[in-house]
């Protein structure tokens, strides 16, 4: 593999063992790990896109969110999130309901259907995984859970220390 110098370094300690020299792989597996997802997603009942699942998901984390929430957690406008609950709602995904303290709120929440289409996405997705784990070696599988572990951990840590200003 070719370094960020352009040369070859397979020392141990060198380039080669650095954080970034496993940036290429990862962007390799999740530019698959994206594919999969979408072809399991594309593969339910209802096509949707990424952006209604994300939505849809949030929603099912966060029941009852409001339009504002919904857009900030999604890093959308609110037009955006407006027009994408919209479609939601149209597809017998989403209800809007009145806030029960708040006349002027209106809260998201799923319907049934919305949740059914999650849980099937969600099988469909494990199956499509369990299929590529499959073809792992059972030591490579223990070594993947390990390292995931751990990159959610300090993506967690960093996640934390970005909320109260501690930079990376």
């Amino acid at each position: 593999m070719t370094g960020l110098s352009g040369s070859r370094d397979e020392r141990p300690g060198g380039p080669r063992d650095g954080p970034v020299s496993l940036s290429p792989t990862l962007a390799d597996a999740v530019d698959r790990l994206t594919h999969l997802w979408s072809e399991a997603a594309q593969s339910a009942n209802l096509r949707l896109s990424p952006h209604q699942l994300r939505a849809l998901r949030i929603l099912e984390d966060e029941p009852g969110l409001n339009l504002t929430a919904l857009a900030v957690g999604m890093k959308i406008g609110l037009p955006t999130a407006s027009r994408l609950c919209d479609r939601l709602e149209a597809a017998g995904l989403l209800e809007r309901v009145p806030h029960p303290h708040k006349r002027r709120e209106v809260r998201l929440l799923l319907t049934g259907q919305g949740h059914r289409i999650l849980d099937e996405v969600a099988v469909r997705r494990a199956r499509a995984l369990a299929v590529v784990f499959g073809a792992m070696e059972p030591a490579e599988r223990e070594a993947l859970g390990h390292g995931l572990q751990g990159f959610l951990a300090a993506a967690q840590e960093r996640g934390a220390h970005d909320r109260h200003g501690s930079g990376p």
